[in-house]
């Protein structure tokens, strides 16, 4: 079969290991080594379209150009903070919204991906909550928001590809609710061929969602995990995240407990600090009375996130002094806890304020 005659209709190739590129150009009579050459120009040298993959025959670009898609993304608008946050709105084929976030602290880069447009879990201080789930991403949705990022970076704003990249899946969405799509993005990211984005500096964060965070902790290579707790008793954390009525503390405990762990890693408890209604001296040792098993262990450190006000939701931050002395309580024993300095709100990039937004502030 000649290059020329090469049918792809359909196909998420960003959404291709390079094994499996090799394995599709070989099934259409082609060598695998234009797969991998594929692949390289796709996901290291950052191209766009197969045009510019000059090391692939003409009448292969041609056909790659007219019937794949490598374009599951449109960009609606980009906004930009004071920090130098960038908060990538895009639109999916189907039209649905779903969001990206540039997050530079000095020399390292974070990008938060979305897994899902929209939510489903309702958690009541969430802009996302308020969309609903609209469907899940595929794994070339994924993959494409990292790729349409750096190389934005590249040309647009003219930066130096990142040496180093750092992701989280704390965008929009419950990721371990697409679990096989949220996997093998991952898998196609961490490719030594491509970006090559290595599990260790992937942290995906959940609302506690127990038989799939069992599953991750048996998968061969898995990012860093990290759970949205943000109270640790069940009546309260029931009220704003109603996943604690399938899921009850207790059962989202044992399962961290038995999250197989590399030495010095440590889960991750989020823990939003909402304005009396979860930061009383009391929800403290509530929280380190929860987590005295994982603190046994060295298991567990807490990221405490100041609530970002989204218009429509009933919650504030704690003042200051309110969140340093959560802090203080649960430093006080021991216990690893980190204040997360929000990044990015006045563009609505900030934890829990992804919700397809066009306005650039509040």
């Amino acid at each position: 079969m000649s290059s020329a005659s090469v049918a792809m209709a359909g196909h998420d190739l960003l959404g291709f290991t390079c094994q499996q590129m090799c394995a599709f150009m070989v099934e259409r009579g082609l060598p695998a080594y234009r797969g991998r050459q594929l692949f390289q120009a796709l996901h290291r040298r950052l191209v766009e379209t197969p045009e510019a993959a000059l090391e692939l025959p003409r009448a292969l670009r041609t056909g790659l150009a007219a019937e794949s898609d490598l374009r599951p993304l449109s960009l609606m608008e980009v906004f930009e903070a004071a920090d130098g946050t960038r908060r990538y709105l895009f639109t999916v084929r189907d039209g649905h919204a779903i969001e990206t976030v540039w997050i530079p602290d000095g020399g390292r880069i974070t990008l938060c991906l979305s897994s899902q447009a929209g939510c489903p879990m309702r958690c009541a201080f969430c802009a996302t909550a308020t969309l609903g789930l609209q469907r899940n991403l595929t794994a070339g949705e994924i993959v494409a928001q990292v790729l349409y990022v750096l190389r934005d970076a590249v040309h647009r704003w003219q930066q130096p590809r990142p040496a180093g990249v750092n992701l989280v899946l704390m965008g929009m969405g419950e990721p371990l609710l697409n679990y096989d799509h949220v996997l093998h993005a991952l898998r196609v990211l961490a490719d030594p061929e491509g970006l090559h984005i290595v599990p260790r500096r992937v942290t995906l964060s959940t609302v506690g969602i127990v038989p799939r965070i069992i599953a991750l902790g048996r998968e061969p290579d898995r990012p860093r995990l990290a759970v949205s707790l943000t109270a640790a008793t069940d009546d309260l954390r029931a009220r704003l995240m109603p996943v604690n009525l399938t899921y009850p503390l207790e059962a989202l405990r044992e399962a961290c407990l038995m999250f197989p762990r590399h030495p010095g890693e440590r889960i991750t408890f989020e823990y939003v600090l909402l304005g009396g209604v979860n930061d009383a001296d009391e929800q403290a040792r509530a929280l380190l009375r929860w987590l005295a098993p994982l603190r046994a262990r060295e298991a567990a450190k807490v990221n405490l996130i100041p609530h970002n006000p989204v218009p429509g939701l009933p919650f504030q931050p704690p003042p200051p002094e309110r969140v340093l002395r959560f802090q203080a309580l649960l430093r006080a024993k021991g216990l690893p806890t980190y204040l997360r300095r929000p990044r990015g709100r006045d563009i609505f990039a900030a934890c829990g304020m992804l919700a397809a937004s066009s306005q650039p502030s509040a």
